[in-house]
């Protein structure tokens, strides 16, 4: 952005003590929108001060986020809701610059070596093995118990950078890799689990009346493309004693699932000089959970 007068004056202002001045100041800078964000890096390289390079951080943080907050709120209001281009976005919560070409790019790869392996006479648990067999034995995708120490984990550029995530990138990857290939596989409701269900071919969720339970053929575990049985979810809901339900069954909407995955990688933030990222999270759930 072209240095104006205008903001070689506010720049000069950064260094108030006055805080109700700078935050007057950081108003109008901020409004200026993300394009103003070089000028205030190269202020950043020539400063002498710590405290105004930290200042001059806060600035560009908060331009980055209201970047994104932009670019979330479009995806919420634009339907049907690509689960893909919503994880894509939240990286940049951890790496604004971030292009997603090259995870496009990965997962296309992907889409082509299962594709070639799959045929029409197929049936759902074969392409099942299909797809575990080349997701996780020939690319070798790992799926970690959960770390609060590594947010890479949830990002899902990273996870497909470093073939390494947990049960809810992996079940994202999982998830657009079965609707490119038009497989009948989308991650369900059940608590404290990212597991996807294989449906019924036939299965469609916005007509159907009873239990979608009735229309599943087996489920997968996303942490490993393992796959379960009926009998294996009935066990798992007597151990946490809960009633299993009909909406337990029903496909996951991508806004819930981009929050509830907010709301784990918001505890990797609790203990460390990002916690301000915690707040930056805590808006986008919120958004996520209002009314289209």
């Amino acid at each position: 952005m072209e240095q104006t007068k205008e903001i070689k004056a506010l720049f000069t202002l950064i260094d108030d003590p006055d805080e109700e001045i700078y935050s007057s100041i950081s108003e109008k800078i901020v409004a200026y929108g993300k394009g103003i964000i070089p000028n205030l890096e190269h202020l950043w390289e020539t400063t002498l001060s710590e405290d105004v390079q930290q200042r001059i951080e806060g600035i560009i943080q908060r331009l980055q986020f209201t970047d994104l907050l932009q670019d979330f709120t479009c995806w919420k209001n634009t339907t049907p809701h690509d689960l893909l281009s919503g994880a894509l976005l939240l990286g940049k919560l951890e790496y604004p610059d971030m292009s997603s070409t090259v995870a496009l790019q990965d997962l296309e790869k992907m889409r082509r070596n299962i594709w070639l392996e799959l045929n029409s006479f197929l049936t759902p648990l074969e392409q099942a093995n299909v797809l575990t067999s080349i997701l996780y034995k020939y690319y070798k995708l790992f799926g970690n118990e959960v770390d609060y120490k590594n947010p890479d984990d949830f990002f899902v550029h990273k996870v497909l950078e470093t073939k390494t995530g947990n049960a809810m990138s992996n079940g994202i990857i999982y998830q657009t890799l079965c609707e490119q290939l038009d497989i009948h596989a989308k991650l369900i409701n059940i608590p404290k689990q990212c597991i996807l269900a294989f449906y019924h071919s036939d299965y469609e969720e916005a007509h159907f009346i009873g239990n979608p339970q009735d229309k599943i053929h087996f489920y997968i575990d996303a942490t490993n493309g393992n796959a379960f049985s009926h009998a294996d979810i009935d066990s798992y809901f007597e151990r946490i004693n809960t009633v299993p339900k009909p909406f337990h069954f029903k496909a996951q909407e991508a806004p819930n699932t981009l929050a509830i995955l907010l709301s784990e990688l918001s505890k990797c933030y609790s203990r460390n000089s990002k916690a301000h990222k915690q707040t930056e999270i805590a808006q986008l759930i919120e958004l996520l959970s209002s009314k289209s």
